[in-house]
């Protein structure tokens, strides 16, 4: 199947002049998607197809926001942000790692993949809320200037402890997946306030090992006991360092902290406004800083670390690790979050169980983490399950990628109509689980055999 980009009617917000930008610009996505098929002339058009579209995408973004300073559209400035994150940020640094691969393959598979990934969803997210058919998730804000001056200590302190020149992918990370990682959360307050200052930490194990573990001396291509407590109080250090910087911060002090797993940060992103989340390449691996001020978290995210449990906790945190990185992954992709717990109930023990509440969310999770199997709903609002299909195999690695719909729909037109994107198979909702699970693990099976 050739790789394709398609416009479709669902995009359409209603707004001409921000409607025909967004159908030039799949446009031009698609057409990358063809250059670097032909190998014989893809460097040379990409590079110029490239440049066509960040043309494209300034002059769209400027556009844009006239229209919604015109209407007095509330979510301008974070709207206009995240516009300056991805034309600031994001586009340089996968034009930069074009540049010092040579338009190589998978950089331009790299480029192409955020970029299609951002611009679906910008469009099905954050520009729905122009004409409210989407609640706005990035209103709660900290104010610009701050999160510019947060940006600016992380770089600054990134090279001072390990001489690594980071660049901002995003401002806007919304708690995906990228490789094996370790979460951490820190919890800051005062003796006479009962608000909280809460910081969310990702961490790819690989940046963790080359700066950690190199600074220790340690040998070593995993995370173990030693390495896993040194990353703790280095990162406390760290966000001491960045809380230093401003003065609203002065007289909080560290209340708590927990080792997460990345189902219980998952579970924080859904449920929390963030006041900043940011994203990181150090070019030695990923990073995120986020911040959750001044709301104090509910209960039972995972057990408090101190001095007298420190050693057990880590211990259960490594044992669990090690437990999940020997599974297979499944990815749920539902927007009943009755359905995504229920099956991550039915599978969780057996499998690494990821959750994605939408079709964009659902592209952008399997783009950093690639699971084994996904399950995917049919019906969901903006986009549903054929056209998030469509688009995973827009993209040459993912043509392959086995997906089993997960739907309440029986008529035989439906199928028919996703027959040509090959889905490995078909699940009713309204089966027997045991009867859901014996289909899976079969044929997680046979693939693993």
């Amino acid at each position: 199947m050739d790789p394709q980009f398609i416009w479709k009617d669902e995009y359409n917000i209603g707004v001409d002049i921000i409607d025909k930008e967004h159908q030039q610009l799949f446009k031009i996505i698609d057409k990358l998607f063809r250059f670097k098929e032909d190998e014989k002339n893809n460097q040379w058009a990409c590079r110029e197809g490239i440049k066509f579209f960040k043309a494209h995408a300034t002059k769209h973004f400027a556009d844009e926001e006239a229209y919604m300073h015109s209407i007095g559209y509330q979510g301008l400035a974070q709207h206009r942000q995240i516009h300056k994150g991805f034309r600031e940020n994001t586009l340089p640094a996968l034009e930069q790692e074009l540049e010092e691969t040579e338009y190589s393959p998978d950089a331009i598979n790299h480029f192409l993949g955020v970029c299609a990934g951002w611009l679906v969803g910008h469009t099905l997210t954050e520009d729905l809320s122009i004409v409210e058919k989407q609640v706005r998730k990035w209103e709660n804000l900290l104010p610009n200037e701050e999160i510019a001056a947060m940006k600016k200590v992380i770089i600054q302190l990134v090279f001072d402890l390990f001489h690594l020149e980071s660049q901002l992918i995003s401002d806007a990370y919304g708690g995906e997946r990228f490789g094996k990682g370790v979460y951490y959360r820190l919890v800051y307050g005062t003796d006479q306030e009962e608000q909280t200052y809460e910081v969310l930490l990702a961490f790819e194990d690989y940046l963790l090992i080359n700066t950690v573990g190199k600074v220790l001396g340690i040998q070593t291509d995993r995370l173990d006991n030693m390495l896993i407590h040194a990353a703790r109080y280095t990162a406390r250090q760290f966000v001491s360092r960045v809380m230093e910087h401003f003065s609203t911060l002065e007289s909080y002090t560290l209340k708590e902290e927990n080792l997460l797993t990345y189902n219980e940060l998952h579970d924080i992103f859904e449920r929390e406004k963030l006041q900043a989340s940011l994203l990181f390449d150090t070019g030695g691996g990923y990073f995120a800083y986020c911040v959750i001020a001044p709301h104090l978290l509910e209960s039972g995210v995972g057990t408090p670390i101190k001095a007298e449990n420190a050693m057990d906790e880590v211990e259960k945190y490594l044992s669990k690790r090690e437990e999940t990185s020997t599974k297979q992954k499944i990815l749920v992709v539902d927007d009943s979050m009755t359905i995504r717990k229920g099956m991550q109930d039915l599978l969780g023990q057996d499998y690494e169980v990821n959750l994605a509440e939408s079709g964009v969310a659902a592209i952008r999770a399997v783009t950093l983490n690639r699971p084994d199997l996904v399950l995917l709903d049919y019906e969901m609002p903006i986009c549903d399950g054929r056209q998030t299909l469509e688009m995973l195999r827009s993209v040459k690695e993912f043509e392959d990628l086995p997906v089993f719909f997960l739907t309440s729909r029986r008529d035989p037109e439906s199928m028919i109509k996703v027959m040509p994107l090959k889905p490995s198979g078909y699940l009713l909702k309204n089966s027997k689980l045991p009867d859901i699970k014996k289909e899976i693990d079969s044929f997680l099976e046979k693939k693993k055999g």
